[in-house]
């Protein structure tokens, strides 16, 4: 067991009922099985809408995804869970724009989590907009769905234990990453989707890609403000140790042709 997987197990783990059942090395093993699907690309999947449409995963590739999988009965993490995300993504949409990312919160109690008891659920929280989908389907479903996320739950007589759990999907649909815990700041998901938006898509040799580049290293969060901004004096001091070494280089260069002039005389 890795020490990175035995403390992840013992700090990002939030239970909701019967932590009995989630103790010890079952913690552990759903931490090993959400980190083990990192990489991997989700199969489609169709749920529905709170308005009754049908959605399919599919259809969010194009754009970095957030994942959660949540039940409305729930009275304490789960709606941590979606108020800390709401938080996030705010903070997320300030940085990169409306509509550079989606959000999806599946219902896994699919006796009661209906698309009415989503759309509840997500107005009782604050949370939702265009790019957020709360969505409900079968079982079967969300099952399938489950596993391939790496989400991992059990009912109990109480309600359900699970780890909470955020999961970035990348453009074409891989898991890139997981976020635990039910509360956290926005670097937790801001810095992923950073990654996901300015790290790579466009080459780096393209003044498109380059911008993207600037904008990685140089986009910071500020704690005391709760949001991110563009450090310009990160370029500089790039600038400033470039013509640095540019300098250093030109007089190792200089000196060493003056060694060789000297020992042709």
């Amino acid at each position: 067991m890795t020490e990175k997987i035995l403390i992840a197990a013992s700090i990002c783990i939030s239970l909701l009922s019967a932590p009995a059942a989630w103790a010890g090395e079952k913690e552990i093993q759903a931490i090993e099985q959400s980190q083990g699907v990192i990489g991997d690309e989700v199969p489609d999947f169709t749920f529905t809408n709170v308005d009754g449409t049908k959605v399919n995963f599919a259809q969010f590739r194009g754009k970095p995804l957030l994942v959660t999988l949540i039940y409305t009965s729930c009275a304490d993490v789960c709606p941590v869970i979606i108020e800390s995300l709401a938080t996030a993504s705010e903070v997320a949409e300030e940085t990169f724009g409306a509509g550079s990312f989606n959000i999806m919160a599946v219902g896994f109690d699919t006796r009661n989590d209906t698309p009415d008891r989503m759309r509840s659920f997500a107005r009782a929280h604050s949370a939702g907009g265009d790019n957020w989908y709360f969505l409900a389907s079968t079982a079967d479903t969300v099952d399938r769905f489950a596993a391939a996320v790496g989400f991992d739950y059990q009912e109990s007589a109480g309600g359900f234990g699970h780890p909470a759990q955020v999961t970035v999907i990348d453009r074409e649909g891989r898991i890139y990453s997981q976020v635990y815990g039910s509360l956290f700041d926005p670097p937790a998901i801001v810095e992923p989707l950073k990654s996901l938006i300015f790290g790579g898509e466009r080459p780096v040799f393209s003044l498109a890609g380059l911008g993207d580049r600037i904008k990685l290293l140089c986009t910071v969060y500020d704690p005391r403000s709760g949001r991110y901004y563009f450090d310009y004096s990160i370029i500089y001091s790039i600038l400033a140790g470039a013509l640095s070494l540019l300098g250093i280089l030109y007089f190792l260069i200089r000196e060493a042709r003056k060694s060789i002039r000297a020992g042709g005389a």
